[in-house]
């Protein structure tokens, strides 16, 4: 069953155990015990590491059931920063979604027998695209060519990249209605990037910076997000005082330089940012949009167009690729053939001569190719939602936090469309960005699912204006 609601049920072990007929004391008792036994057999075999292993995952435990806003802010930091990697990349960004998110369900579920969604358009997009791409997991078990697929570790986990980042983004829209985790997350994340770029300017810096950045943290989405935040609160948050907004702009011009100057030859590093600052200025007037025709058109031009024919053999082999893979996905357009499957059947098809497995590099290629038209037309219609709601809050939201946010979230959106073509950085297919690069990937769908949540406030906001000035007065009283 279906229901829509406002506000969703805070998941409680305690209530949970009682339910079940339960006395939740004696367990907590005998858990300190085992965990005690635990530990001293975990710091036996390595005291130096597991030392810390125990204490840290109860806080974690404590914060995922009671404070689930600050929890999802130490995942994403604390993913980027914690190198630890499971079976095929398995890393803690994935495991703490995975519980946030689980929890979350399973709550609503035991506790009401239904699941609720507080913004039934975003979810009605999401679980389309989810019951999708379950639908090509199921049908990548069929050998579409006379080889065999992905091994199922690398299926499941190519599922769950879909699972986990949509999930994310619904989640944080019914179950975060406080946006004080959101203003944490942003200055922490800017802060962080910070280090990243101090480490690219000043090697000795960076020998010790390199340490907090794990493998993927730093994908395309970290260089996109990291300006556009940054820049979008210097330019409309009027609350900051003009030192912040000044230290802001030199963290935007910082990551330029590195991005583009020091680092040009990755275009995904910089072009989206690029994107997303010009979508940022016209949306905070069309006058940018004439004063970019008349100043800058023709060095942007330049710029890209020099940046494209740099990597002439690249793209024109990408070219190939994407061929290639669209003569593969013959077999099922529908639905595709199942997360990382293609990977494997494309040593079938020789591209330049060679036998060789490949990937498209380019999100939508690789939808088609894991989940099919469906799944490509269920990730826009996803993304067409979320732009409306950017688009329709610019008008509502206060000035200060709030609408730099949206502003920024605007050119965010447009330039994680842009990153797509260029790559796998939103939805990391397994055999490229790998599992890995959830580790950046997340974040977009973390902004996105606080667009929601303004979305909820001001709509609630508006009933509430209505609802006063159609009510008597002699009511109000």
């Amino acid at each position: 069953m279906l229901n829509v609601i406002r506000t969703l049920p805070e998941f409680n072990i305690a209530h949970l155990l009682r339910g079940w007929g339960i006395n939740p004391q004696p367990l907590i008792k005998w858990a300190i015990i085992g965990g005690i036994l635990l530990l001293s057999l975990l710091v036996g075999r390595n005291p130096t590491i597991l030392l810390l292993a125990l204490p840290v995952g109860a806080a974690g435990a404590l914060l995922l059931l009671r404070r689930p806003g600050t929890a999802l802010v130490c995942i994403v930091i604390g993913g980027m920063v914690v190198p630890f990697s499971g079976p095929g990349g398995l890393n803690l960004t994935m495991l703490g979604i995975a519980a946030l998110v689980g929890l979350w369900i399973f709550g609503m579920i035991y506790e009401h027998h239904s699941i609720w969604f507080a913004s039934p358009t975003t979810a009605r997009a999401a679980l389309f695209m989810l019951v999708v791409v379950l639908l090509a997991f199921v049908v990548g078990q069929i050998s579409w060519y006379r080889t065999q697929g992905a091994p199922m570790t690398a299926q499941i986990g190519g599922t769950m990249v879909f699972i986990l980042s949509f999930g994310v983004t619904i989640f944080i829209g019914n179950q975060l209605k406080n946006l004080q985790w959101l203003r944490w997350l942003t200055w922490l994340f800017i802060a962080y990037g910070t280090l990243h770029l101090l480490g690219w300017l000043e090697p000795r810096i960076g020998n010790y910076t390199a340490r907090l950045f794990a493998d993927g943290a730093t994908g395309s989405m970290f260089w996109t997000w990291l300006p556009t935040l940054a820049f979008s609160q210097a330019v409309f948050n009027k609350r900051l005082s003009p030192g912040i907004r000044v230290a802001l702009m030199v963290v935007v011009a910082m990551t330029f330089y590195v991005a583009y100057v020091l680092n040009g030859d990755w275009k995904s590093g910089w072009m989206p940012a690029a994107i997303s600052i010009a979508v940022i200025l016209l949306l905070r007037s069309w006058r940018f949009g004439y004063l970019l025709a008349f100043m800058g058109i023709f060095p942007a031009i330049d710029i890209f167009t020099s940046a494209l024919a740099s990597d002439e053999y690249s793209y024109s082999t990408r070219m190939d690729a994407w061929y290639i893979v669209g003569e593969i996905v013959k077999a099922n357009p529908i639905l595709g053939l199942g997360p990382a499957n293609y990977y494997w059947y494309t040593p079938l098809f020789r591209i330049r001569g060679y036998a060789v497995a490949f990937n498209s590099h380019n999100q939508y290629i690789d939808l088609i190719a894991q989940a099919g038209m469906l799944g490509l037309l269920a990730f826009i219609w996803f993304m067409w939602q979320i732009g409306r709601i950017g688009w329709q809050l610019r008008a509502k939201v206060e000035d200060g936090f709030e609408k730099a946010f949206v502003y920024g979230a605007l050119g965010g959106w447009v330039a994680t469309l842009v990153a797509a073509t260029f790559g796998d950085w939103v939805l990391p297919f397994v055999y490229n960005v790998g599992l890995g690069g959830m580790r950046s990937s997340i974040l977009p769908w973390i902004f996105f699912g606080a667009l929601i949540i303004l979305d909820l406030k001001y709509q609630n906001r508006d009933k509430e204006t209505v609802r006063a000035k159609t009510t008597p007065v002699g009511q109000l009283t």
